[in-house]
């Protein structure tokens, strides 16, 4: 028995090694990689030359913004090397587009695209206003996802390929419950919350999802899915919002011929994708196999915007994109220490006459919102007006900091709301006993210690902790109230956890206007008294990391790699625990919805 425990040991100790040495000698491989092809870049690189043509991949994944890549050993073995799209190039390329005479057409290459409702949605305004310059916009695709397909159909053609596929199948939302899960390895988790429908603490102390969590999920979905049908009918002659429903329910249009999808007017032709160039062949006056396509990081190269830092007249637009947590600075999350400097620097700054705090948050932690809100009352209180710009998602604790704004924009499909709180405190205790671990505690005041984290509370403590979470929600309700101009008690009517499509939101007072980040930055500048001179500056400054210069110069390598060292799902099951479980114990956050477009 020892002899085998020796040798299971040594076995697991020898397969680390190995593995780390793997992935050390990829990494290797693809940094030498890129320093070779740093050396020829400059020869290869991109152009806008005459006749041009503005090429956008709706397929991968699409980010609110350019964040440098720090990657270490996780984020290799969960083969996360891929540089993400940015909304904000996309769609600022659109427009440099629509301004610059090189730029003749624009050809929206369709396939799988992973981002959520309301950044397609913005994508697919740009491209309307786009229209507007008279100049055409082709889609094309093999295969075109639900979301690649809602962009494409405001585009003056739509082609696919006849052996292809349009994926469309309404909108479904994904919720994982773990409580078995959790139940398996010996955590149990005490809830204290306010709120009927803040359905967050749900996975983690139910196996199905309740009937107020799923009430609320069938009317945000629905009101999104009567969006994005009426949107797609309005830029499609003959397409009505029922046949849309028609051909998704009745005719399986997912798995149809794809003569379906000209028929009922979604497609204009099928044609193969070695064809699609002819088409822009017409256009630039070039032969098909000459046309220079450029992508959107290239076309915004050319006149590089929200870089006005010395500007005397400056919009600052400050983003907050992820969960709000305390203390984790990396990207992807909120960390309020290193949000609020920033917004004191602004607010201090004098060059900054105004801002725009653009949200994309589904809220965290409710100290670090508190926090936040409290540094964007310190730059109101400098007489600088603030417009918040909602992304995907402005909820929880993304609400808390948006609820002081002077001004609310959102996109219709923007998920907002979630005015709630709650406490998720687990109880290692199983854990321990299965470990064979006897937690020994010694306190002056027994009573007064908890939680603990290794033993459950009594019914005296989660009172306590009730009470302590009452006071956190009165907090933020009181804070919607004074910013959104209402009476505490209608904001109580609807809160309670619940959350909105923001189209419902504003008939309800959270939001002010329907409009992107343009909107908010001009609301800005007019409020400001500066529209005719002022210049925008992005933060946090965006500066490309070494990992940037190696994805971007070996991208293929850099795909190898990630698949070389991709996990297992159960190591990514297990790092989501832990992140999970390294949370404040008090948040103000949205459950985790993903809806599929």
């Amino acid at each position: 028995m020892l002899k085998r425990f020796l040798m299971n040991m040594l076995s697991s100790f020898v397969g680390a090694w190995l593995a780390m040495i793997l992935v050390v000698t990829a990494v290797t491989i693809l940094i030498f990689g890129a320093i070779g092809s740093m050396a020829v870049g400059s020869l290869e690189a991109e152009q806008v030359t005459k006749h041009s043509v503005l090429k956008i991949d709706l397929s991968g994944v699409i980010e609110e913004i350019e964040q440098a890549q720090q990657p270490d050993i996780q984020s290799l073995l969960a083969g996360s090397l891929m540089k993400p799209q940015s909304l904000n190039t996309i769609v600022e390329s659109i427009r440099e587009a629509a301004r610059n005479k090189n730029i003749v057409a624009i050809y929206l290459d369709c396939g799988a695209v992973a981002a959520s409702p309301a950044t397609l949605n913005a994508i697919r305004q740009e491209i309307i206003e786009f229209r507007k310059s008279k100049k055409p916009v082709y889609a094309y695709g093999d295969a075109m996802s639900q979301g690649s397909y809602f962009v494409a159909s405001a585009a003056d053609r739509v082609y696919l390929n006849p052996q292809g596929e349009l994926y469309m199948q309404g909108l479904t939302s994904s919720v994982p419950y773990m409580k078995d899960l959790f139940d398996k390895i010996g955590v149990q988790f005490q809830v204290v919350k306010v709120g009927t429908f803040k359905s967050a603490v749900e996975p983690y102390i139910m196996n199905t999802m309740s009937e107020p969590a799923r009430a609320q999920l069938d009317t945000l979905q629905g009101n999104m899915w009567e969006y994005i049908r009426k949107s797609i009918s309005e830029s499609r002659k003959g397409v009505t919002p029922a046949g849309i429903d028609s051909m998704v329910s009745a005719q399986n249009i997912s798995f149809a011929d794809m003569s379906v999808a000209v028929k009922g007017g979604l497609v204009d032709t099928l044609i193969y994708g070695r064809t699609v160039n002819e088409r822009f062949a017409a256009i630039t006056g070039k032969k098909a196999d000459e046309i220079n396509f450029v992508s959107p990081s290239t076309l915004v190269n050319q006149v590089p915007w929200g870089q006005a830092y010395s500007a005397k007249n400056q919009v600052a637009v400050l983003y907050a994109c992820g969960e709000i947590q305390d203390g984790n600075d990396n990207p992807g999350y909120i960390d309020y220490t290193t949000l609020v400097p920033v917004i004191t620097r602004l607010a201090d700054d004098e060059k900054v006459k105004g801002m725009v705090l653009r949200v994309n948050s589904p809220g965290g932690s409710a100290f670090g919102s508190d926090q936040i809100g409290e540094a964007l009352d310190y730059f109101q209180s400098k007489g600088k007006p603030l417009a918040v710009s909602m992304g995907d998602y402005a909820a929880s604790g993304g609400y808390w900091i948006s609820a002081g704004a002077d001004m609310i924009f959102a996109d219709p499909l923007t998920i907002t709301g979630s005015i709630g709180i709650f406490g998720l405190i687990p109880n290692f205790s199983g854990t321990a006993d299965k470990l064979g671990v006897s937690m020994q505690m010694v306190s002056t005041n027994p009573g007064a210690v908890f939680p603990t984290g290794f033993k459950p509370m009594n019914e005296r403590q989660l009172a306590v902790m009730q009470a302590y979470v009452n006071r956190g929600y009165d907090q933020f309700i009181n804070r919607v109230a004074k910013g959104r101009k209402m009476k505490p008690e209608a904001v109580r009517r609807i809160a309670e956890g619940r959350v909105w499509d923001a189209m419902s939101a504003q008939k309800i007072g959270l939001v002010d206007s329907l409009g992107n980040m343009k909107d908010a930055i001009e609301w800005v500048a007019r409020k400001a008294d500066i529209y005719s001179k002022y210049e925008v500056s992005l933060y946090p400054k965006f500066e490309p990391s070494f990992w940037d210069i190696v994805m971007q110069s070996n991208s293929a390598m850099a795909e190898g790699v990630a698949k070389i060292t991709a996990p297992k799902p159960e190591e990514l099951l297990m790092a989501r625990m832990r992140e999970i479980l390294r949370r404040n114990r008090v948040q103000a956050l949205m459950q985790q919805i993903k809806i599929s477009l």
